[in-house]
């Protein structure tokens, strides 16, 4: 298994192949991911093999959407399961991807740490300073892709998901469920919701 190629090779495909009305869904958002996830393998001294495999998962976890919008995870499994074995991947190590993959469906089910690392990286953004700038690129997709007509609905949605929202880690849940709480006090004043 060799990771640099792998990342190389992915970087290349995303770079070329992604639209470019993905504003959020981008290579900056993998590898904002994957970033992320080694910061939690440093934080709790996630083995070399299941380091690994996370970063792996991170790399290839929307790669689907290429192909197809909702239910992208899917097509992102289907996409592992064809390219990384000639990268040295075993079945197991794909079937452990593949469960890292799909909990990032929302809604979030992680089962294990790999999972709640890989969850809670996808969604950093919500508890930290870039809330409003990372949003924002979501918002300009969701328009793009129909998901959406407007900000009053793009703020409904947030407020939705804001709220049915929950980090998996301890670490997340220490430090970035705060943050994300008191966007969600803002999004709701902002519309004069009441609690």
């Amino acid at each position: 298994m060799n990771i640099s190629k792998l990342k190389n090779y992915l970087t290349a495909k995303l770079k070329s192949e992604l639209p470019k009305n993905l504003t959020y869904h981008g290579l900056h958002h993998t590898m904002e991911v994957l970033d992320v996830c080694n910061q939690y393998i440093r934080r709790l001294h996630i083995n070399a093999k299941d380091a690994y495999l996370l970063r792996t998962a991170a790399l290839i976890h929307d790669i689907g959407i290429m192909w197809t919008y909702n239910g992208h995870e899917e097509e992102s499994v289907r996409y592992s399961k064809e390219i990384l074995p000639a990268f040295g991947y075993s079945k197991s190590d794909l079937l452990k991807i593949e469960k890292m993959i799909l909990a990032t469906q929302i809604p979030q089910k992680p089962k294990n740490i790999l999972e709640k690392i890989i969850c809670d990286a996808d969604l950093d953004y919500l508890g930290t300073n870039n809330f409003y700038k990372t949003g924002n690129t979501l918002f300009k997709e969701f328009i793009a892709y129909k998901v959406i007509a407007n900000e009053k609905e793009w703020d409904a949605l947030q407020i939705r998901f804001l709220t049915n929202h929950h980090y998996h880690t301890d670490f997340a849940i220490k430090n970035r469920e705060p943050k994300k709480q008191a966007f969600l006090m803002e999004l709701k004043s902002k519309w004069n919701i009441a609690e």
